[in-house]
Formats: structure tokens, sequence, C-alpha cells
């Protein structure tokens, strides 16, 4: 996986350049960006990262850029610094869409944290996406009678009541279970009801 940029934002090069010197000191790569329109034309979307950028900034300022960046579909979480005076315009920021602001002066430790909080966050959202694209990929293995089955066992059918349902053996109905088990990579019928429901097959 790609290390995560840190993308500052600030329009006062004394700013930007003393939380990027201490984000690197911290281990993070870090750019830096004069306006939200620079950043804006750099950026790659599938580059992952965090943004830090500043509330006040001449042209757009933090909160546009975060309506901007969520039109554009560029899924890069945001945190906003703020002056005190500027707390009222953090919070509609978060209410905007982005994941956290932090006062100015700016604590070093408040920052990182709610940096890794959000890197967090997103690579948390990745791996359930991979989870998800994982799991239905194994469903889609399973042949048409297996998903019948499949469905009813989630259902919370027994194999008596499924075998009597489909006109089947007892057995050949266990020999089905054990193979979607095995397909589904389901330790138990717990598991497998819960991959029910991910996969949309029923309600939670």
């Amino acid at each position: 996986m790609t290390a995560p940029t840190i993308f500052v934002i600030d329009d006062q090069p004394s700013v930007r350049d003393a939380i990027g010197e201490m984000l690197s000191v911290f281990g993070f790569k870090v750019d830096v960006f004069g306006s939200a329109a620079a950043f804006l034309d750099a950026v790659e979307t599938t580059r992952p990262g965090c943004v830090v950028a500043d509330v006040r900034m001449p042209g757009m300022d933090g909160i546009a850029l975060v309506g901007e960046m969520a039109k554009r579909g560029i899924a890069i979480p945001v945190i906003l610094i703020s002056g005190h005076a500027d707390v009222p315009m953090a919070v509609a920021g978060i209410k905007a869409g982005a994941d956290d602001f932090i006062e100015k002066p700016v604590d070093d430790a408040k920052l990182v944290a709610a940096i890794n909080r959000a890197l967090a966050r997103v690579f948390s959202a990745q791996d359930s996406a991979r989870q998800g694209d994982d799991l239905a990929e194994r469903f889609a293995r399973l042949t048409p009678r297996q998903v019948e089955i499949f469905d009813l066992v989630a259902g919370g059918f027994t194999s008596q009541a499924i075998a009597a349902r489909l006109d089947l053996s007892t057995r050949t109905v266990e020999s089905y279970r054990a193979q979607i088990m095995e397909k589904m990579q389901a330790e138990s019928v717990a598991v497998l009801v819960r991959q029910a429901i991910r996969l949309g097959r029923i309600e939670p």
C-alpha cells in the first residue's frame, strides 16, 4: 500500500512550512500548497492521504474546499485549522464533511492524533470494501441450488426443514451445507448469517 501523504494547505508560508516540517519530523510524507486551488490542480484522486487546511484563506476557503472535494469525488479526509474566532466556521466545515478541526495555535500532538484518526478511518473503510468484494466473489461461486440452501440456512431453517421444503434427503442438504460453508469460508452458521446480512440476502 502506498504511504499516505499529508497535504498542508495554508496561504501563510510560515504556517504551512512550520506544520509541514513538524509532520515530517513525525515521519509523515508532506506536500504543501499555498491555496486550495493549487491543491485541487495537483492532487491525484487515487493517492491516499489527509488534507490539513486553514479555514480562512483568500479565494477558496477551507469549507468551500471540503465541498469542492466532495463534488469531485476526492475521498481524502480533511482536518481544518481555525483561529478562536473561526470555530463556528470550523463546525460548519464538519457539517460539510470535514473530519475534524484543530484550534490555533496548533498543538502538534492534537494535530497528529487527528490525522491518525482520519487515516485509520479511511484504511478501515478500504479494508471493509475489500472484504465485501471478497465476500461477493465467494458468493458468486455458489451454484443456484447452493444459493437456495444458503438463503434458507441464513433464514433459520434446519437441515430437516430444508430437506422437506426442497424434497431432498437430510443427508443431501447436510452435504450442500458443508460445501457452502467451505466456499464461503464460514466456520459457523452465525458467520453465514452475518455474511447473508452483508450481502443483502436477509434483513438484519
